[in-house]
């Protein structure tokens, strides 16, 4: 895939590290560059100090004029002006402040003066000739004012370029340092979005590409677990959907061949009809927990009455397991949630319980009014054979338990519970798994009573 530039990382990674370079390189000369300028002065200065020292006191000792004419040309050559001045007037051709041929002629020193010579800005320094007052030397030396005069401009382009190079070969190396992870755990995602579970990534610093690494291996991983416990689901599933059908599927070809005599084909009718209905239970399940976790899953909240409710649900299941009692309170314990989600879930728990207690074993459904937390409790316990305690930490997991003890003691689907957990979550609620002082399972169903929620 073509990138457009400084979209990459290394690019960008360059682009930075060259800016900072070149910043500091601007800002170190922006304030070094006055430092220098002074410092330039300074020495220039100091320098044209001492040859108007000396010159002074050449002309003054020997009086010449060809030392004089061999004293200029010399000062000449090194970029020095010369200006005489002779009993207090300026001899020598140029424009020079009269306040400077004012003070020589004065017998004044002139020092660390900068002035305006000829149109130009100087540094000057003079000396009176200590053989004749009144007369006097003049030294005028152009001033450093810019990065020109000082050599200053060359050394800042040098260093300039010197910190572009160097940003960008530290942009590359860091670049290529915080790349290289990256890439890696980009080449995992890949394996792993086509299918390579085992995938994993060596955790590299930076601490934020460490991170990265950790999330990706912790999504490997999860994916892995999930699509084992998928697998192993819909193992389960197959496995009871195989059951009806091979029992639909052996009264028919045994209807058709006439195995069947006349008077077994209501029983075999009803066979029939008992494996079709738990067929259609078990798809209605399934179709109902792929449309929990969907915004339209249809709840219709009201305010219903618990105490009602659970008493409608003993009589309906009585039939189907004598030893089922009520324990509810006197008072009704009204909550605003919906009457046939919640008697679904009821019916869940009861048919799960139904399935797995011995003959005569107790169930007991109770109902207990608000409690501090502004909940209101619906109770299933059962004397069958429970849970352990590592159970719990599994039992709502979509066929878990199923996968657990098949062949071991009497199970279903293990969408029972997985759906009911996710149905009184819609309505607002929690559910719990624990142990019963019946000896069996415990499922505690908490729903809020001042206010409906129907969480998405």
């Amino acid at each position: 895939m073509r990138r457009r530039f400084g979209s990459t990382l290394t690019a960008r990674a360059v682009l930075a590290t060259c800016l900072v370079a070149f910043v500091c390189v601007l800002v170190t000369a922006l304030v070094a560059a006055p430092l220098a300028l002074q410092g330039a002065n300074r020495e220039a200065r100091k320098g044209l100090a001492d040859q108007a020292q000396i010159a002074a006191t050449l002309i003054g000792n020997r009086p010449n004029p060809l030392v004089e004419q061999r004293l200029v040309r010399q000062l000449r050559g090194q970029g020095i002006e010369v200006y005489l001045v002779r009993d207090g007037v300026l001899v020598t051709r140029g424009a020079v402040p009269a306040r400077l041929v004012a003070a020589l002629g004065a017998g004044q020193d002139v020092r660390n003066q900068t002035a305006r010579v000829n149109g130009r800005l100087v540094l000057v320094e003079g000396r009176p000739l200590p053989s004749n007052p009144g007369n006097g030397i003049l030294l005028a030396q152009p001033a450093v004012t810019g990065f020109g005069g000082f050599g200053l401009l060359p050394g800042l382009w040098w260093a300039l370029l010197a910190g572009l190079v160097a940003g960008a070969v530290a942009g590359v190396l860091l670049a290529r340092r915080l790349a290289r992870p990256i890439r890696h755990a980009a080449g995992a995602a890949v394996r792993l979005s086509a299918g390579d579970r085992a995938v994993r990534v060596q955790p590299e610093p930076p601490a934020e590409v460490e991170e990265l690494a950790h999330a990706l291996n912790g999504l490997a991983a999860a994916l892995s677990t999930s699509e084992g416990r998928q697998r192993d689901f819909l193992l389960s599933v197959s496995h009871e959907l195989r059951t009806p059908l091979t029992t639909i599927k052996g009264y028919a070809e045994a209807l058709s061949d006439g195995i069947i005599k006349p008077d077994e084909a209501a029983r075999a009718g009803r066979t029939v009809l008992t494996e079709a209905e738990h067929l259609d239970r078990l798809v209605g399940d399934l179709l109902a927990l792929a449309r929990l976790d969907a915004v339209d899953f249809p709840v219709s909240i009201l305010p219903v009455d618990l105490v009602e409710l659970i008493g409608d649900a003993t009589r309906a299941w009585r039939s189907r397991c004598p030893a089922l009692r009520a324990e509810l309170p006197a008072e009704p314990v009204t909550v605003p949630t919906d009457p046939g989600r919640l008697r679904q879930v009821l019916d869940g728990l009861l048919d799960n319980a139904v399935r797995v207690v011995p003959p005569d074993a107790p169930v007991v459904l109770t109902v207990r009014p608000v409690d501090a937390s502004g909940c209101a409790t619906v109770e299933v316990r059962d004397g069958g054979p429970g849970f352990t305690d590592a159970d719990l930490a599994l039992v709502f997991q979509r066929g878990a338990m199923s996968q657990r003890y098949r062949g071991v003691r009497k199970v279903g689907s293990g969408l029972g519970l997985a759906l009911a957990h996710g149905m009184v979550r819609r309505l607002g609620g929690t559910i719990e798994a624990g142990h019963a002082p019946e000896g069996g399972a415990r499922f505690t169903v908490r729903l809020p009573v001042y206010q409906a929620r129907t969480p998405h």
